[in-house]
């Protein structure tokens, strides 16, 4: 089948995410003690989570496009 106006948007690659091994230990941590406030045995993963925190870079915003630029493209296959 074609369609002439069909556009289909590439596949997205999936998100990184910098600290999730530490985070999921530090809720592991949190799910196993019940170490809510990481005074304890909790301390360890949290303190890991932290440093971990400061050093990832910060995520980046990437440009959305404003509504008179989608107004822009559909006026183009409207007329």
């Amino acid at each position: 089948m074609y369609i002439e106006k069909l556009k289909v948007r590439p596949r997205q690659a999936a998100a990184v995410r910098p600290c999730t091994p530490q985070l999921a230990a530090m809720l592991a941590c949190w799910s196993a003690t019940g170490d809510v406030m990481s005074t304890k045995e909790c301390a360890d993963s949290a303190k890991l989570l932290m440093s971990c925190m400061r050093t990832a870079p910060a995520p980046t915003r990437k440009h959305k496009p404003t509504i008179n630029y989608h107004l822009a493209r559909l006026g183009k296959s409207l007329n």
